[in-house]
């Protein structure tokens, strides 16, 4: 057994052994960006720099301790995010797909299992679906991140005390309703409806959802909602209400901003830098509890993995980026597809001077974001085959499908800002880790994903 090995048995199989010093922190805050590479990170400062006039980079940057982490699974070089989100969780690599597992089919002890025992409360926080592989990578031992009633049912059955996100997915089961609600009652749960009504709440175990279930699997982007909108941090906010009122001792939150990697399959950049911000806002609640509690409080910032290979700069604008030309966007990419789709639908074509107000007035073409004439001939062309004679691709982008037309509209937006895409998939490149508080000295080295949970594991048993 190598000394890994050893590492792993110690901190995540014996857990009962452990126990909290007065050294340790009494609080750990886990922000996890979903597919939130250097590549979103960077093209975030960019705007903040470039386009915002702000100096500061984000929040988590100027941590003390900042590193990188690797992020390849089990049996691929570019992960998924039920293997990422294992590793996160439990230490332990696992194929992709598979969740809270060992490549070996069999169960691993997460973090949260680990801590609860210790006496901390646990909370788990996303604004995508609350059994998605992240936050269920905390609780639930499947071999297959698409098995939703099980996920959910584990979720129902687990210790955790708070889990919020956008809904569940295991609402259906054979075409017909699952009772998963009421398992969850059963097993002491409050079940609440929007952030509005959680004072409605008696019971120390919460899930916090959507005000009516959606099919759609996250919460819907910052960029198509009002300006003062933002979930993640109105979940947090809950979330860290309900940590203070049960377990003000000691408590454990994760909170994962999923829409980041949503809005990267499907290289929208305007989208991505929108959701990193609210990321940022929503960790500004965890440091400024840090601040008031300074000796007491951890915080470690990572991402599961990288989504898109979003780079600052290419080859169309040369040594430069112009991301002031993304603030003409007022539309995620996905609900500019839903827009094209119901022109689609029409018994009358949409004509090009109706489309070029909407291009106008949805991304800034033609005043922020200057057209130049090879530009007008690709949208042209796009849009006859789109819109007229209906011969048209579709590009797969994981969550969406994206007709030809909207695929030219944002590669041209990107080239024209100056951000490239290498994939509407993930990369294996890898990702940020940065740490503030006691035991942030554990994280100002390179590390692999499976080492981060280990490393928090040390610093709450100091």
């Amino acid at each position: 057994m190598n000394l890994k090995s050893i590492l792993l048995s110690a901190l995540l199989t014996s857990s009962v052994t452990l126990f909290a010093t007065d050294n340790a922190p009494k609080y750990i805050f886990y922000f996890i960006g979903d597919g939130m590479g250097p590549g979103s990170v960077m093209g975030t400062d960019t705007y903040l720099r470039l386009a915002a006039g702000r100096s500061n980079p984000l929040l988590w940057e100027r941590f003390p301790q900042c590193s990188m982490s690797t992020t390849y699974s089990y049996n691929s070089p570019v992960t998924d995010s039920a293997a990422a989100g294992t590793a996160l969780s439990s230490g332990h690599k696992t194929r992709n797909n598979m969740l809270g597992m060992g490549p070996d089919s069999v169960a691993v002890r997460n973090i949260a299992d680990d801590l609860k025992e210790m006496g901390y409360g646990i909370g788990l926080v996303t604004n995508v679906a609350a059994d998605d592989a992240t936050p269920a990578a905390f609780y639930a031992h499947v071999p297959s991140r698409d098995m939703a009633y099980e996920i959910d049912t584990q979720a129902a059955e687990s210790k955790i005390d708070f889990l919020a996100g956008s809904r569940i997915r295991g609402i259906k089961r054979n075409g017909k309703y699952s009772g998963i609600y009421e398992k969850f009652a059963e097993n002491g749960w409050d079940i609440v409806r929007g952030v509005k009504n959680y004072n409605e709440a008696t019971s120390p175990r919460v899930l916090l959802i959507n005000d009516v279930d959606t099919l759609n699997n996250n919460s819907g982007y910052a960029i198509d909602k009002p300006a003062e909108w933002n979930l993640l941090r109105d979940y947090t906010a809950t979330a860290l209400n309900h940590m203070t009122k049960h377990t003000p001792e000691r408590f454990f939150l994760m909170i994962e901003g999923g829409n980041i990697d949503w809005a990267a399959h499907d290289d929208d950049a305007a989208t991505i830098i929108r959701e990193v911000l609210d990321f940022e806002e929503t960790m500004q609640l965890a440091y400024d509890f840090y601040l008031a509690h300074p000796e007491e409080t951890l915080i470690v910032v990572t991402a599961d993995h990288e989504t898109g290979g979003m780079t600052v700069g290419q080859k169309s604008v040369g040594y430069n980026c112009f991301p002031k030309r993304l603030e003409g966007q007022t539309i995620s990419k996905a609900n500019f597809n839903d827009l094209v789709s119901e022109l689609l639908k029409r018994p009358n074509p949409v004509s090009k001077e109706e489309m070029k107000q909407i291009l106008t007035d949805k991304l800034g073409f033609y005043t922020i974001v200057p057209i130049n004439e090879a530009c007008q001939k690709r949208l042209d062309e796009t849009f006859e085959r789109t819109f007229i004679s209906r011969n048209d691709y579709f590009n797969d982008a994981l969550y969406h499908k994206f007709p030809e037309f909207v695929e030219e509209v944002f590669t041209i937006m990107n080239e024209i800002a100056g951000f490239g895409f290498t994939t509407t998939k993930h990369s294996g490149n890898p990702v940020g880790v940065c740490a503030i508080g006691p035991g942030s000295d554990l994280f100002g080295s390179p590390l692999d994903n499976t080492e981060i949970p280990l490393r928090i594991m040390e610093a709450a048993k100091r």
